[in-house]
């Protein structure tokens, strides 16, 4: 075990964790930020996605080591107040769920596209949320809410 700080959803974490642990179980099991889920344990499917320094990043693969000092964001931390993030918001209106297990990563992922491109076109969607998965079918509805985002947020200034 070693003693370490993190930097998540803007608070900072002082704790005992084994330098090999993943994130993805540091935040589940000693943080209780659960949002963030288990899937495939291999950063394949995307469910496990967080921001690191405003990027994707695959939870699960993550030695937690590697990211004391760097900026964490979690599904939990997207909120402001009682104000969801756009693209929670686009997601929500647009039905972009099923099971919602794949959710939170996709949600995180489509967050940190829009942090580099905010405006990319229908295929530029497609083809960066291939590395997250849904087994329900809901691709469509998930691009479309990406694009609502996207404008909601370019409309927002943010």
């Amino acid at each position: 075990m070693a003693s370490m700080k993190l930097a998540i959803n803007g608070r900072t974490y002082n704790l005992d964790a084994d330098p090999d642990a993943t994130l993805l179980s540091v935040l589940r099991e000693q943080l209780d930020l659960t949002g963030s889920k288990y899937g495939c344990g291999e950063g394949q499917c995307g469910a496990c996605t967080v921001l690191v320094d405003g990027k994707a990043r695959r939870a699960c693969q993550m030695p937690v080591s590697t990211v004391a000092d760097k900026s964490i964001v979690t599904i939990e931390g997207l909120t402001k107040g009682d104000d969801l993030h756009p693209v929670q918001q686009a997601f929500l209106d647009e039905g972009a769920m099923q099971c919602a297990y794949c959710t939170s990563g996709m949600i995180m992922s489509a967050v940190s596209l829009l942090n580099f491109k905010p405006n990319p076109s229908e295929k530029e969607i497609a083809d960066y949320m291939q590395g997250n998965i849904c087994r329900c079918g809901t691709q469509p509805r998930i691009v479309e809410a990406i694009r609502k985002a996207a404008a909601a947020m370019r409309g927002a200034g943010s």
